[in-house]
């Protein structure tokens, strides 16, 4: 499936780092920026969540909510939310749903083995579901700010 602009959230549900089901269509009038990432606890990863805590209050004065999605456990979300104090959800994906639904796995090359994982990839809703903007293939640096910058416009 190939998301586009216009199309609104999947109904899919996946553990927050607690173990909670968390419905990702459930906005509560709020915009919502998911961000898929490879994988918890590695530098581009751990970079682009302190990015995203640092703008936290920025994030929640624009009425947006963050969520970060990867294949890891909910185990290892709740490790590395808590090493770095991250002021969000994260949300477990190792059955791969959003991360399918949402066309973020793709093929990768890392010194010279190829493998699918995931495309570092964030999509930006609006207070009803719909997406608005969305980033593929992003360079952690100034990302989250980029992102504040659309949430805040919308």
């Amino acid at each position: 499936m190939t998301f586009s602009l216009g199309d609104t959230l999947p109904d899919l549900t996946l553990s927050d780092a607690a173990g909670t089901p968390t419905r990702l269509a459930a906005t509560n009038g709020r915009k919502r920026v998911i961000y898929f990432y490879p994988k918890d606890d590695t530098p581009g990863c751990t970079r682009e969540g302190q990015d995203f805590t640092r703008l936290h209050a920025e994030f929640a004065a624009a009425d947006t909510d963050v969520i970060g999605i990867s294949k890891d456990s909910a185990a290892s979300h709740q490790r590395f939310a808590e090493k770095y104090g991250f002021t969000f959800t994260l949300l477990a994906d190792p059955d791969q749903q959003a991360c399918r639904a949402f066309d973020v796995i793709h093929e990768k090359v890392n010194y010279g083995r190829k493998y699918l994982g995931v495309v570092r990839s964030t999509f930006l809703f609006d207070a009803h579901g719909v997406l608005q903007r969305e980033w593929r293939g992003v360079k952690v640096a100034g990302h989250a700010e980029a992102v504040l910058e659309a949430a805040c416009a919308l």
